[in-house]
């Protein structure tokens, strides 16, 4: 079947088969690499992915329901801006240590800019919550936590110019 969606800002037409999960779709057809595979059952949360806004976990989301809609990965978030910088979220997970090993951090982004995009100015205990489907094996998680409260801080931050 052929479906229509907005993949990181860009109009896409692509065949898929019906049962084809979203992570199938992004690594195997589409070269986006970034969205891992952790567990294929959401509860990882490595696969996460902007669903229309929303963080979603796309191993368990079935290509199809992405006729119409619009897609943010890891990849495409840094070119949200129009530039070629990182994104602050990204930024502020690179100056504040939350990443070790690095599989579950695209997942972490994710979700820390769709809860940050829903409340600008979260509490530890907010972000905490927020993370909770997130999986990190190597960390404590306190660095991560440190990482989307800075985060939070950059994305509010007017631009340049403004």
């Amino acid at each position: 079947m052929i479906i229509k969606f907005t993949l990181n800002g860009r109009s896409r037409k692509v065949d898929v088969e019906p049962a084809t999960p979203v992570t199938d779709l992004l690594r195997e057809t589409l070269n986006l690499t970034g969205t891992h595979v952790g567990c294929d059952t959401s509860q990882c949360g490595a696969c996460t992915v902007l669903f229309n806004g929303d963080a979603v976990k796309s191993c368990t989301l079935l290509a199809p329901s992405l006729d119409g809609a619009a897609l943010t990965t890891i990849e495409g978030l840094s070119g949200s801006s129009g530039s070629n910088r990182l994104h602050p979220m990204q930024e502020a997970f690179h100056e504040n240590h939350g990443l070790q090993c690095g599989f579950c951090t695209p997942g972490m982004v994710m979700t820390a800019v769709a809860l940050v995009t829903r409340n600008p100015a979260p509490t530890e205990a907010e972000v905490r919550h927020g993370l909770e489907g997130n999986l990190c094996r190597c960390t404590g998680y306190q660095n991560i936590v440190a990482s989307v409260m800075a985060g939070a801080v950059a994305m509010n931050e007017p631009a340049i110019g403004e």
